[in-house]
């Protein structure tokens, strides 16, 4: 009996230690887990190391370099104007021979690199005049209902090819119906504000003011122009500034008699060689000499109308005496449109690659006028 007792307490002792045996290892190995995986999340939560910040270098400068002995933004950068002449950066006088768009919305198809190129690279043309009318019909008169968008779109194309081929611009401001520059003020403020904060860095940009005042005095012309170059210098206080007088610029003695008190300024003259002869030469020489900043924004072959009839005699005289005084030129006009003064014939087809048999007189005179003057 006692055998058996003793028999089954081991046996139940025996079962005890089975059952605490199993409920002994598989509990820790649960709460082993939970350190691990505390572990784990310092392993997740590690900053990455962070990336190498993107190094950013300046455009390579792809403009063309025309190196023909002219005067071009590659070699003579930023003008300024000393001692009554048109300077390079380093001080030198320089000249530039140019053409101008007889409209810029009605021309604007000239606005394309074959036509810059060829302009800089064959022709020798470093300047081109960017002619926008401030009054005009329909989608032409910028200040009359044209389409604003549309002239800023071409000026902004004109300034990038003369850039793209070596070549300085001039953004006119092209009164002429209008007369009275203070007419549209307001809005030439707002214009020349915003062409000065875009191009305050760009080394060939020009600026002319009022292209032709005319019926006004030059009281009234100064008045606009000491309202408006303080909105150009205050973005771009280095920029030359050319400005109109009255008689469609043609009076030079008065403005002489009472200049602007601004520095890197000039003043337009205009002359069509049919019609302005020997005393219009005589003055402008007269006040040249005399030491005030002439620039010829605008000069056609032909009577002033634009019409017949030419007369290149005299348009040669005007040149040897711009040539002799240092005072640069740009020829009214790189059109086709159906008149005497159009550089090409109405009949061209196309906006580059002309020939000879393209041109019209004015347009071979030009040519001839151009290969002849190459200096700087």
């Amino acid at each position: 009996m006692m055998k058996k007792q003793l028999s089954l307490i081991l046996a139940l002792l025996l079962l005890l230690s089975v059952l605490s045996g199993c409920g002994g290892e598989t509990a820790p190995a649960q709460t082993e887990a939970a350190p691990a995986e505390a572990e784990a999340a310092p392993a997740q939560t590690e900053e990455t190391p962070p990336e190498e910040a993107e190094t950013t270098t300046e455009p390579e400068d792809t403009r063309t370099v025309v190196d023909d002995g002219r005067a071009r933004p590659s070699s003579c950068g930023v003008l300024q104007v000393v001692g009554g002449k048109l300077c390079a950066q380093d001080g030198e006088p320089v000249m530039l021979r140019g053409v101008s768009l007889n409209g810029l919305v009605t021309s604007e198809s000239f606005l394309n690199e074959a036509t810059f190129r060829e302009l800089a690279e064959d022709d020798g043309v470093n300047l081109f005049r960017l002619a926008m009318y401030t009054y005009g019909v329909g989608s032409v008169g910028y200040c009359t209902g044209g389409d604003k968008d549309r002239h800023k779109e071409d000026v902004a194309r004109g300034v990038e090819l003369a850039r793209e081929y070596d070549m300085y611009v001039l953004i006119d401001w092209h009164i002429l119906s209008d007369g009275d520059p203070n007419l549209y003020a307001d809005e030439a403020e707002a214009f020349f504000a915003e062409m000065a904060g875009l191009y305050a860095d760009y080394d060939n940009v020009l600026y002319e003011i009022c292209n032709e005042p005319n019926h006004v005095d030059w009281p009234t012309v100064k008045r606009y122009a000491e309202r408006i170059i303080p909105v150009i210098r205050e973005k771009d206080p280095d920029s030359v500034v050319i400005v109109g007088n009255p008689d469609w610029s043609k009076d030079l003695a008065t403005v002489a008699a009472d200049p602007l008190d601004f520095d890197n300024i000039m003043y337009t003259l205009h002359f069509y060689a049919a019609t302005h002869g020997q005393d219009l030469r005589d003055l402008t020489e007269r006040v040249s000499q005399n030491g005030l900043p002439v620039f010829v924004t605008e000069y056609g072959v032909t009577a002033s109308s634009g019409g017949f009839p030419r007369d290149l005699e005299s348009a040669d005289a005007w040149i040897e005496l711009l040539e002799r005084e240092n005072i640069s030129y740009c020829l009214w006009a790189y059109s086709k449109a159906p008149e005497p003064c159009s550089v090409l014939r109405s009949t061209t087809l196309g906006y580059s690659g002309f020939k000879e048999e393209n041109y019209t007189e004015t347009g071979l005179w030009l040519l001839k006028t151009l290969a002849e003057h190459s200096s700087r």
